[in-house]
């Protein structure tokens, strides 16, 4: 049987222009790029994000596809996309994991590792 696997990076940044610190809001985009390094076709079909917060909140978000797509990658084809997120502190984690599907119907996940958002300011 042929593996199936996507890899996928994360850059993150954080936006002061979409960000009100004065009201605990803090807004984060982050650009993803997913790359199919199994030997055959797979699409993503849905997402699973945990956004944890300096605070140890914890938002779930889950959902079909990612930024109203659901791409079908053939072997070493890519994807990126950029989407974002808020948080009440100026700075937290998120990590997640894809749901996809091979063109033969076989399910599996790929992992998007931790990443850390943060306002560079609250670092120091």
């Amino acid at each position: 049987m042929s593996k199936a696997e996507f890899t996928c990076t994360v850059v993150p940044a954080y936006l002061e222009d979409q960000s009100l610190p004065e009201r605990h809001e803090y807004a984060f985009s982050y650009t993803v790029t997913i790359v199919n390094t199994g030997e055959v076709p797979a699409q993503l079909i849905g997402r699973h994000w945990l956004i944890t917060d300096a605070t140890g909140h914890i938002e779930e978000v889950r959902g079909l596809g990612v930024v109203g797509h659901q791409p079908l990658l053939q072997p070493g084809e890519q994807f990126e996309y950029t989407s974002w997120t808020r948080l009440n502190t100026p700075h937290g984690v998120m990590h997640g994991t894809y749901f996809c599907m091979t063109d033969d119907a076989r399910s599996f996940e790929a992992p998007i590792p931790a990443f850390t958002l943060a306002r560079q300011q609250s670092l120091h």
